[in-house]
């Protein structure tokens, strides 16, 4: 069943450049490709790309810690129709692509399912959590990796090696 889920996207990176109905379609390809138990919450999604200092004022203010980080995502509100908002960092997606063999641009759509599946309750803290998300982001990549051709972000000043 295609998924006709309504995504807002906000771009506030310097870093990029991207077409918004390109994330919209990334969210709705995880909906429709990954198993059930992996989708987001029914409802429309905000997805926010920012850059380190915006996030980093984020995880401050909301989490009482002021440190990098690549995603932070919010629950919504499904009596509303809201699954939640996703904030992902560009500019750590840039900064730590090569330490995983990733494009920055593959960094970034992982951010964004990363994000997709906290909404869909998997969670991270603990290691054995820990390791039901990697096996979840995996079988995200492997779905991104088959579905996408083109690039969904695209970095600015060639850095989308």
């Amino acid at each position: 069943m295609k998924s006709l889920r309504k995504v807002e996207v906000f771009n506030q990176s310097a870093l990029v450049d991207f077409e918004p109905r390109r994330v919209e379609r990334l969210a709705r390809v995880l909906d429709e490709f990954l198993p059930e138990n992996l989708r987001a919450p029914a409802g429309w999604l905000s997805v926010a790309v920012m850059d380190d200092e915006a996030l980093c004022k984020i995880h401050s203010d909301f989490l009482g810690d002021p440190s990098k980080t690549d995603v932070i995502t919010f629950e919504g509100d499904p009596l509303e129709g809201f699954a939640g908002e996703i904030c992902v960092s560009a500019e750590r997606a840039l900064e730590v692509c090569g330490s995983y063999s990733n494009t920055p641009n593959l960094e970034l759509c992982l951010y964004v399912a990363h994000g997709m599946l906290h909404l869909a309750g998997v969670d991270d803290i603990l290691p054995e959590d820990a390791a039901k998300m990697r096996a979840a982001e995996a079988a995200a990549m492997g779905v991104i990796k088959r579905k996408f051709r083109k690039n969904v972000f695209n970095f600015k000043e060639g850095k989308n090696v």
